[in-house]
């Protein structure tokens, strides 16, 4: 099914009306990040595991929202949105960021699903290769599948690494992926590879670094036994930044030379230009994982595209009110930007009858 959307020289950029601002409490980017990733209370959702064969012999599995599964609908229009959501580095359907979306969405009686990439819905998948920062032929396939399936809009979203690899998907694919997704938001999303690697190696950022080596080195060494040639053994346990682990294990397994080869070639930022789906780009000026003066100008984008980059909100952090605080500023956003897509797709479609 197509999206009937307008052209795309009128997708012109939505407004922001709820500017994130941080509270007194909670302003340094590390504390934002962490307390929201680790201390914030996350809402408990009904979701239902479904998984699919990958077409080389793998498996990935999906959470879907099963609160509003089997209501009926008069005709494919009335469906509501679908949101589709992709995670970040070695995160999942329990990631704070999932749990507080899924609620939203829930409660506007839209659907929703998490898509987890390989390897990280807590079971190994079974070929040597895992995920990585470009990999747009998968999230092809899983974007096509899920297409094809859903009468209504559909509107992805995605956090850090996966929302990365949605910027390239959405550039890569220009008009065509008109007609697969109605919107697209992505959240704190390193869209320049290089700098994101040097930041993550680097001072108080090292802690981010290791904690995702602590998984990534794990898994790599289980696929070890299985697949002798992932990689060394000694040389994935001795790599203390994500250069290291990159050079010796993702570069090798999905095709790049290096660390380097890898980065550069996956990087979203260069693709930002081509892309023709309102696309809302959020990333907070002090997130550790990306330095502010690596994300892109207004000239660096196209029309489609929505910049918006608060002052303050960590990564993926955006923590809001008196103490304890929550995290409802970020799904409400993404929301929010949603909302208008389909408002204006709707008085297009009206326009057009």
């Amino acid at each position: 099914m197509m999206n009937d959307l307008p052209a795309h020289d009128e997708c012109l950029p939505i407004g922001v009306d709820t500017p994130y601002r941080p509270p007194a409490w909670l302003r340094n980017p590390h504390a934002q990040t962490i307390y929201a990733a680790c201390v914030a209370s996350r809402p408990d959702v009904a979701l239902r595991r479904e998984r699919w064969n990958t077409p080389d012999g793998d498996f990935i599995d999906l959470d879907w929202l099963q609160a509003h599964e089997g209501t009926a609908y008069a005709s494919d229009r009335e469906h509501p949105p679908l949101i589709v959501l992709f995670h970040g580095l070695e995160g999942s359907s329990r990631s704070h960021y999932a749990r507080t979306l899924m609620r939203a969405v829930d409660r506007r009686r839209w659907h929703g699903v998490v898509v987890h990439f390989r390897g990280c819905s807590g079971e190994p998948n079974r070929l040597a290769r895992a995920y990585h920062s470009g990999d747009t032929v998968e999230m092809t396939w899983i974007l096509e599948r899920l297409r094809a399936r859903w009468p209504g809009p559909l509107c992805a979203v995605a956090v850090s690494l996966g929302a990365n690899v949605l910027l390239k998907w959405l550039g890569e694919s220009g008009q065509s992926a008109r007609g697969v997704l109605a919107a697209a938001c992505a959240v704190s999303a390193p869209l320049d590879l290089m700098a994101t690697g040097s930041a993550l190696d680097r001072g108080f950022n090292r802690i981010y670094s290791w904690n995702f080596l602590r998984t990534l080195k794990r898994k790599s060494l289980a696929k070890v036994l299985r697949h002798p040639h992932v990689g060394n053994a000694q040389a994935i346990r001795a790599a203390r930044t994500l250069k290291a682990f990159d050079d010796q294990v993702t570069s090798r397994l999905h095709g790049f030379r290096d660390a380097h080869d890898y980065w550069t070639q996956s990087s979203s930022k260069p693709w930002l230009k081509h892309i023709a789906v309102p696309t809302l780009v959020l990333n907070a000026r002090d997130d550790p994982f990306l330095p502010a003066c690596a994300l892109p100008q207004p000239s660096d984008v196209s029309p489609a595209v929505t910049l918006d980059f608060p002052a303050h909100g960590g990564h993926v952090g955006f923590v809001t009110g008196r103490f304890p605080g929550s995290i409802e500023w970020l799904p409400t956003r993404v929301l929010q930007f949603i909302d208008r897509v389909m408002d204006r797709h709707k008085g297009a479609s009206k326009a057009m009858a």
